[in-house]
């Protein structure tokens, strides 16, 4: 399984347990993904470590002094 960090602006858009789709977009020198509909959006992600998985299921709502955190997990293997 791996592990994804997404940040989220506002409480309530997603829930844990809650199966989320994700949309990939691309910069000059990375990925970056977004729960749909422009719920959370990652970091940017190195082109060697790009996402496979569209869907995924939400395992974690944080929230701390940033803001909250998305956690979702997706089924396939971490790279390395």
């Amino acid at each position: 399984m791996r592990k994804m960090e997404f940040k989220m602006e506002r409480p309530g858009q997603v829930k844990e347990g809650d199966k989320v789709s994700i949309t990939e977009g691309l910069l000059p020198s990375n990925y970056y993904y977004i729960i749909n509909p422009a719920v959370a959006m990652s970091g940017n992600i190195p082109f060697n470590k790009r996402l496979k998985s569209k869907e995924g299921l939400v395992t974690a709502v944080i929230e701390n002094a940033r803001g909250y955190y998305v956690t979702v997990k997706f089924n396939e293997e971490e790279p390395t």
